[in-house]
């Protein structure tokens, strides 16, 4: 939340990009666009343009953060300096180290860490182009590029934007809503069971107005999981094509489903 505006961000029922107040922007998910990543995905949600990369189960580095019991999951979200006009400036900054926390925190719930004890998984998120509601777009590329690199979850969860603008509840944020709203809650949800793994809040909702917006972002969970699914079947698919082709006979067809549709495979009841 940036400050106010006197611009109406609500002209004639429609907001100033021209979406309903129940529309998403227009997202696409490409997985596996790394060669050199375990696992990686290049997500467009309107303008914003991310890179997300997962390394690992690998060494921990430095050797003190090793936790014996279970993987350490570590999260770097970064805006590039040329994202916005504004931001002009590289490296980590306040704002980019409590998203990485957020992040780290809700993919903490979701990783299923100690199959893999003494390791790390690292997840980096990079932000090419940015246009409002950032983190979301950042977490629900990750989560594509975790179940990319094999990483054992228990769901790939989702992300998104919701707020209020000129006393209205709208979903996905674009810049100017979020700058000049009067509201902006960023949420994460596991599909399979509504679970919420991250929320904040930047502004003020009523009760009513709250209990609204929640509505709204869980109306959206199938259609961003749904693109999630679809780049895993894709990237799967070109895989299959790839080593017929070469002559191998691994095949990767009959996965495919398992790794979207349920990729968490069975969790033993302690572990959940």
């Amino acid at each position: 939340m940036g400050g106010h505006s006197d611009t109406p961000l609500i002209v004639n029922g429609k907001r100033i990009d021209g979406r309903e107040l129940d529309e998403l922007r227009p997202i696409t998910i490409e997985a596996g666009v790394l060669n050199r990543a375990n696992g990686s995905a290049y997500l467009t949600w309107g303008n914003n343009k991310v890179i997300a990369a997962v390394y690992g189960p690998r060494e921990v580095f430095p050797k003190h953060q090793t936790d014996p019991y279970k993987a350490v999951v570590r999260c770097r979200y970064l805006m590039a300096p040329f994202s916005t006009e504004d931001h002009g400036r590289s490296g980590p900054n306040r704002r980019s180290r409590e998203i990485s926390k957020v992040m780290r925190e809700a993919f903490e719930n979701v990783i299923i860490a100690e199959i893999y004890p003494k390791t790390a998984i690292d997840i980096y998120v990079d932000i090419i182009e940015a246009q409002g509601s950032t983190r979301v777009a950042g977490l629900t590329a990750a989560a594509v590029a975790l179940a990319n690199a094999g990483i054992p979850m228990r769901d790939i969860p989702i992300a998104v934007s919701v707020g209020k603008i000129d006393n209205k509840i709208a979903v996905d944020m674009m810049k100017e809503e979020d700058n000049f709203g009067q509201a902006d809650m960023p949420v994460a949800i596991n599909p399979t069971n509504k679970e919420i793994i991250l929320l904040q809040m930047d502004g003020k909702m009523t009760r009513e107005e709250f209990s609204h917006a929640l509505d709204l972002v869980y109306s959206k969970v199938e259609e961003i999981h749904n693109l999630q699914k679809e780049a895993l079947k894709q990237y799967f698919k070109k895989s299959s094509a790839s080593m017929e082709e070469n002559g191998s006979s691994v095949r990767v067809e009959k996965p495919i489903e398992q790794a979207t549709e349920n990729f968490t495979k069975e969790i033993p009841a302690e572990q959940q």
